[in-house]
């Protein structure tokens, strides 16, 4: 984690560390300075005032009303370990980048995952150019992820029951070659150990659970749409009030009843149909995915995952148009949702991905 001068001497780095609030990204900056780099720190202002309602049993969310808190609780944590902090307002970006996108595809019908959409474009896009055009010059951007940067290339954290490499997959080349992940060599355990050993007052601070706690449809502003709860043969058998009040494999709060569970199988936007079915036609080993971004090349045969916290399956991929790929589980996978992401591995190497269509 150092770069080299003239010489060829290790020097130590000027270093913007992201700042949520949370434990990782204050142990980052702790283990950063630790190393004797020149560590600022920094938050991204994302809320903006809705009327949005505070939830009694938060989890830190990063989006919603509490947001205030989480930078105090940052600025706590930078003048504990003694560096600078700033926040910058990142508003305008993540409505237009993240919500706008998050509204859209849940109204057809679509599972987005926000945090991959923030982390490419505002987090390790906006936040550190804003730190720039502030006037901040540093070397390298940090952040508290679960995942490891290694001569440019993206890979698993240590701790593959917490990496994050998959919220990490739309990253650009150039932008690997200007981050610094210190925690992917961690496991969770050893880092809120770290953060008690050196008395941090987020150590206990319990993780996000969501990008945010509240009801998603407070958020979509959006008025009931009934349609028709339908089987597979196109049986009506009950009603929605809007098919984004629903997810690909979800199984209760449907409404209807049969003689065995039934999971959600479709939402069929065009119709405004929620389809459902049982278990067996909840699984498939085939999808297409497009919306690529490639770190590196494509392989034929490589290791797949659908879900953030899924152990990556051996999966065979091809092109079968331009800007489209197939990709084929060697076994079935559940509930695969559209507007969800495929990310491809090569053992712990980050390949890319794209969105599920």
């Amino acid at each position: 984690m150092y770069k080299k001068d003239d010489g060829g001497k290790y020097i130590s780095m000027k270093i913007l560390v992201g700042l949520s609030g949370g434990v990782d990204s204050s142990v980052a900056a702790l283990i950063l300075k630790q190393q004797g780099h020149e560590v600022i720190g920094a938050t991204m202002s994302i809320y903006r005032d809705k009327g949005l309602k505070k939830h009694s049993c938060s989890h830190g969310a990063c989006y919603g009303p509490d947001e205030k808190e989480d930078i105090e609780a940052a600025r706590r944590i930078a003048e504990q370990i003694e560096i600078p902090y700033y926040v910058f307002d990142c508003v305008e970006e993540y409505e237009r980048i993240v919500l706008e996108n998050f509204k859209s595809e849940y109204i057809q019908g679509k599972t987005p995952n926000p945090c991959i959409w923030c982390n490419s474009q505002v987090k390790f896009g906006v936040l550190p150019q804003l730190a720039r055009q502030h006037g901040l010059d540093f070397d390298k951007f940090a952040t508290g992820h679960y995942s490891r940067v290694e001569n440019g290339i993206l890979k698993r954290g240590k701790d593959h029951k917490k990496d994050q490499s998959y919220f990490l997959y739309r990253l650009k080349p150039e932008q690997l070659e200007n981050i610094i992940l210190p925690l992917g060599g961690y496991t969770k355990d050893e880092i809120r150990q770290i953060a008690k050993d050196n008395g941090l007052d987020v150590a206990e601070k319990p993780d996000s659970q969501d990008f945010y706690e509240g009801d998603y449809n407070e958020l979509l502003g959006i008025e009931e749409k009934e349609g028709n709860i339908v089987d597979l043969s196109g049986k009506i058998l009950g009603k929605h009030k809007g098919i984004w009040n629903y997810t690909i494999g979800q199984r209760k709060g449907l409404g209807v009843s049969a003689e065995e569970a039934l999971y959600v199988l479709e939402l069929r936007a065009e119709t405004n149909e929620v389809v459902v079915g049982f278990k067996d036609k909840t699984m498939s080993n085939i999808l297409k995915a497009a919306n690529l971004n490639w770190i590196q090349p494509m392989q034929a045969k490589c290791t797949a995952k659908i879900r953030s916290t899924q152990q990556p399956s051996s999966v065979s991929v091809k092109e079968v148009e331009n800007g489209v790929i197939e990709v084929v589980f060697e076994n079935m996978q559940k509930s695969i949702a559209s507007g969800q992401s495929i990310v491809l591995y090569d053992g712990d190497v980050v390949l890319g991905g794209g969105i599920i269509l």
